[in-house]
């Protein structure tokens, strides 16, 4: 294992039945980075996480965290995890909830401190089982920093809050990283990913289909954004060989092609009063998306 990785899959494979869950995975967490995992439901994200902590076992292939099995308490101890689905004692209140974790780690946080970073004060001495879906999540994310962690893992963390709620961690995030700390990130909201990530590893089918950064990703694929205000509708459009994908509101228009060119042209033939043209690149949605179909097919 390299000094400068917190954590490795080496080729990795996990069966679950007749389901190949990961087809010999190799994944790493640099030291300093906030690390994307992207993919597709299924693509074997959680699975590679549940790895990293122990909480399963390799098939075949092998995972290390800070260079000793997962299982290893001294290991273990300098992570901090937020997964998608969380059971916790829901007569606890929220700080007792905090308390009780930060007690695992030999120099937590203080936990006024916690809670003050996660917007979670107003939450203290409520039942955790009282609380909202997205409450729920701030109290998550709380637990899982309290420890002073030197790797985070976060398993679709915002999934829940309101834009104040998920706008605050997304603050936080960028200070842990600052601050020495290393992050993995797995998101449905690619924007998330996009604003964040230092790096970012696409799943499809258990194996890696692309890595790098966010500029990296979007050099992977050709097509463009094209929106305007027009009053074409997307079935008219949608049939045009050129578009990969199309969408409208309220006469907006946004257009994913692969030849721009073409579909600015046709655009400008069909509509004479096609206003409010822009043309960009494309964004980490779009290479997410032609990626994953160009696995699937």
């Amino acid at each position: 294992m390299s000094d400068h990785h917190l954590a490795e899959l080496s080729g990795v494979s996990k069966r679950f039945g007749k389901t190949l869950a990961l087809d010999g995975l190799d994944l790493h967490v640099r030291c300093g980075e906030l690390l994307a995992l992207l993919g597709p439901n299924g693509a074997g994200k959680s699975t590679a996480i549940s790895l990293l902590l122990g909480l399963l076992e390799p098939d075949a292939g092998s995972a290390r965290l800070f260079g000793q099995s997962p299982r290893q308490v001294a290991a273990r101890r300098q992570v901090g995890v937020m997964m998608q689905e969380a059971t916790l004692a829901s007569e606890l209140r929220v700080r007792e909830q905090i308390e009780l974790v930060a007690s695992y780690y030999p120099d937590p946080l203080a936990i006024d401190e916690v809670m003050q970073v996660t917007q979670t004060t107003p939450l203290a001495d409520r039942p955790y089982g009282k609380l909202s879906g997205g409450q729920k999540r701030q109290a998550q994310f709380a637990i899982a920093i309290c420890g002073r962690p030197r790797l985070l893992f976060l398993d679709e963390p915002t999934a829940g809050l309101d834009l104040p709620a998920r706008e605050m961690m997304w603050t936080l995030l960028c200070r842990l990283v600052k601050q020495g700390s290393s992050i993995v990130l797995t998101t449905h909201y690619l924007e998330e990913a996009e604003a964040l990530a230092d790096r970012v590893v696409v799943l499809a089918k258990g194996r890696t289909i692309a890595s790098g950064t966010v500029n990296d990703m979007r050099a992977l694929v050709v097509c463009r954004r094209i929106e305007c205000h027009t009053s074409l509708t997307t079935k008219e459009v949608a049939g045009w060989p050129e578009v990969k994908s199309v969408r409208s509101e309220e006469q907006r228009m946004s257009i994913t092609a692969s030849d721009a060119e073409t579909v600015v042209r046709r655009l400008l033939a069909a509509d004479a009063h096609l206003a409010q043209l822009e043309v960009r690149r494309a964004g980490l949605a779009e290479a997410f998306t032609q990626l994953t179909q160009e696995k699937e097919s």
